[in-house]
């Protein structure tokens, strides 16, 4: 196991009030809750990306309403030897629905 360097260089600089608060506005807006962080991670990577990914949490949660309808479908058949055409057509649009949405989901993720 590498042992930890200790951090014990420090580096200064001066902003104006105008700059801090957009300092602190990218740092939260980036997910950083210390400034040192930011500041060493903006200074070492140049940059960095934070996604919004409300859209794949709404994908997901969807996969996961569709998977557990296709669970009850299923169990329903094993149950009663028989399924309703009509559930399996919705069961297919919504799958279809979801394909479509990862799909535009990727797409913006690779144009990043």
């Amino acid at each position: 196991m590498e042992k930890k360097e200790t951090r014990n260089k420090q580096i200064h600089f001066l902003v104006n009030a105008t700059e801090a608060e957009l300092i602190k506005k990218k740092m939260d807006e980036a997910g950083f809750t210390s400034i040192g962080a930011y500041m060493r991670k903006m200074a070492i990577d140049g940059y960095t990306i934070r996604l919004d990914l409300t859209d794949m949490r709404e994908a997901i949660r969807l996969l996961r309403i569709n998977s557990n309808n296709l669970n009850q479908y299923a169990k329903r058949a094993n149950e009663t030897g028989s399924i309703y055409v009509a559930d399996i057509k919705q069961l297919q649009k919504e799958q279809e629905e979801l394909w479509e949405m990862l799909k535009k989901i990727l797409g913006r993720l690779i144009e990043i």
